[in-house]
């Protein structure tokens, strides 16, 4: 049998096995939010593909927690689950999320956000979920401007931690709907709110819905552009060490 004709008849069986697989999948996630539908028919499911676990998929409850389901959908267990790693055990819902986060901020468009840009050479950037009325994210907005001179761009998205509506959605839609958006911004964050203005399609329910999506639950929450999540304050200098510019900012 010629070598040519056992190569590409072995790429038709590989193509055909790989349908049958993709085919299989579709059919048991379909099983498997039936299964969950009849259960809970208020909730809305997506599966996410097969979980680490043989046997089980991972099923993200929209705006609720993820689930490890049964591929018959008969039973599931929440809460974290956990890689066995050397030196660690890994959740293995971050590890996911890392690349979730990786491709989303390597995809998404900028112009939604309010972004701090370095006078010179943009050497990292970080992406900042933040609330105008929480007391770290003040805290780190007095340091934007160190952060810049030392080459971070800083892209902030809004997360208003009391949830839609609220009066801190409100104070944040006024800000992203502001002609100047960034002295908008640092007027907010020093306690100084614009009058309330919310226009028509702005961008805070759609930064807080993928707030939701990339693990975010609290703010400051810091997103690096290789998926990376910072939660919490960190300083100026930590960022520099985080991001591997601390030898150029202490200029050695």
């Amino acid at each position: 049998m010629p070598r040519l004709f056992v190569v590409l008849l072995s790429m038709v069986v590989a193509l055909n096995a790989y349908a049958a697989a993709s085919e299989g999948d579709k059919s048991i996630a379909s099983t498997i939010i039936d299964k969950l539908k009849s259960g809970r028919s208020d909730l809305e499911y997506d599966v996410l593909g097969k979980a680490p676990v043989d046997g089980f998929y991972q099923v993200q409850v929209r705006g609720g927690p993820v689930l490890y389901v049964s591929a018959d959908g008969n039973f599931f267990f929440d809460g974290t689950l956990y890689q066995v790693k050397n030196g660690q055990f890994a959740d293995v819902r971050d590890l996911r999320l890392d690349v979730d986060r990786r491709q989303t901020f390597a995809t998404m468009p900028t112009d939604s956000m309010i972004i701090f840009k370095p006078e010179g050479r943009t050497k990292a950037i970080i992406n900042v979920f933040t609330d105008v009325d929480c007391g770290y994210c003040r805290k780190l907005h007095k340091e934007v401007s160190q952060l810049n001179a030392m080459g971070i761009e800083v892209r902030y998205l809004a997360y208003p931690r009391s949830g839609i509506p609220s009066a801190s959605y409100d104070k944040m839609a006024t800000v992203w709907c502001s002609d100047n958006r960034k002295d908008s911004l640092t007027r907010s964050k020093n306690g100084d709110d614009d009058v309330i203005s919310v226009c028509n399609n702005n961008p805070v329910a759609e930064h807080f819905a993928l707030g939701g999506k990339l693990g975010v639950t609290g703010t400051p929450a810091i997103v690096l552009m290789d998926g990376t999540m910072v939660p919490g304050y960190r300083t100026a200098a930590d960022f520099s060490r985080l991001l591997g510019l601390k030898s150029e900012a202490q200029g050695t």
